[in-house]
């Protein structure tokens, strides 16, 4: 089964970039951009990530993404990424971006977006790993700091596929960004949100009614509310289900209890994805692994997973049926055990 999943062609759906930034490249642009970090080396950082939930997480998070200044910084972090997205075999990625994490600090959101594609670009060009570019909002902040960000996405709305809603979800319900959410639609974005994560599945339907996203990001706390289950599996609303993440925010005690395969069989289109993979101790193949081998997962669950990713991707469909054609070869190449 390793070998398996380590050749098998992935779509990931759920990552954060600010979230990829590895401790040796975070005190790489420290020193390049004369930033004094909290910590003093890697093994301290490390030792750092012990997270009690999604808050505490956030508080590393932001204060690691400080080094990040300039075009080059944000070139350097997504190409670090696509490399190790190529060792995953990722063949399309669609990667969250959060500018008022940098606008906050006075970095023009010009600077973090086209950094940001110049290392997508080349990833196509040179990796072969086609990708999409998803606008994020932060939710502790205001709905009037996110209609500020959304007026500065427009230039470029040709390069964004969609918006979405990420950071502390308690207490900020999808609700408070209806009216951002209604505009970005009429100027042609696709919607997403992060939504039962550590907030209730009431913020599912929200997300669902209010927001009217096309996959609901993480979305494991739906198994408290059966009604919405159903839904979501008569709706076929993908879910950007990340394992590692989960368990490293509390949010299940250990992988073995995770909800995963019983969503699954439960027909919704769960996928698997990395969330913020420096630091929750796992890329995309790592989750893979760990989740199949924590429950039991067949060869039959992972097609699964693998060919919803590609379905719940926001591409055309002639991108989806070579991804689908690659599934077949890996498929009936694992099948003898050659995969």
């Amino acid at each position: 089964m390793h070998h398996a999943i380590q050749s098998l062609p992935k779509v990931e759906l759920h990552l954060h970039i600010e979230g990829s930034l590895e401790p040796e490249l975070m005190f790489a642009l420290a020193e390049r951009n004369g930033v004094e970090l909290p910590w003093n080396s890697v093994e301290e950082i490390r030792q750092a990530y012990q997270f009690t939930d999604l808050q505490s997480f956030l508080d590393v998070y932001y204060a690691g993404a400080a080094v990040l200044h300039t075009r080059q910084d944000f070139h350097d972090l997504t190409w670090a990424y696509l490399e190790r997205a190529r060792g995953d075999k990722v063949r399309h990625t669609e990667i969250f971006f959060d500018p008022q994490t940098h606008t906050e600090r006075g970095i023009d959101f010009d600077t973090v977006i086209s950094g940001i594609l110049s290392a997508l670009d080349q990833g196509q060009e040179q990796l072969g790993i086609s990708s999409e570019l998803i606008l994020c909002f932060l939710r502790h902040l205001s709905a009037e700091d996110a209609m500020v960000t959304l007026e500065q996405a427009l230039p470029w709305k040709d390069r964004v596929v969609a918006v979405g809603l990420d950071s502390s979800e308690k207490d900020h319900p999808p609700e408070k960004f209806t009216a951002v959410f209604d505009r970005a639609q009429a100027e042609g974005f696709l919607t997403v949100a992060h939504a039962g994560e550590e907030g209730p599945p009431d913020y599912i339907r929200q997300a669902l009614d209010l927001l009217q996203v096309k996959r609901i990001d993480h979305g494991v706390r739906c198994i408290e509310d059966p009604e919405l289950v159903a839904r979501l599996a008569a709706e076929q609303i993908p879910l950007t289900v990340c394992p590692l993440s989960n368990i490293k925010l509390c949010v299940f005690d250990r992988l073995e209890n995770h909800n995963l395969k019983t969503l699954l069989d439960a027909g919704l289109r769960v996928t698997i994805n990395s969330d913020d993979p420096a630091y929750f101790g796992g890329y995309i193949g790592e989750n893979f692994a760990a989740t199949a081998q924590a429950l039991s997962l067949t060869l039959d669950d992972i097609e699964q997973l693998a060919r919803h990713a590609v379905n719940a991707a926001f591409i055309d469909e002639a991108r989806k049926k070579d991804l689908m054609v690659e599934l077949d070869h890996w498929r009936e190449t694992a099948e003898f055990g050659c995969a």
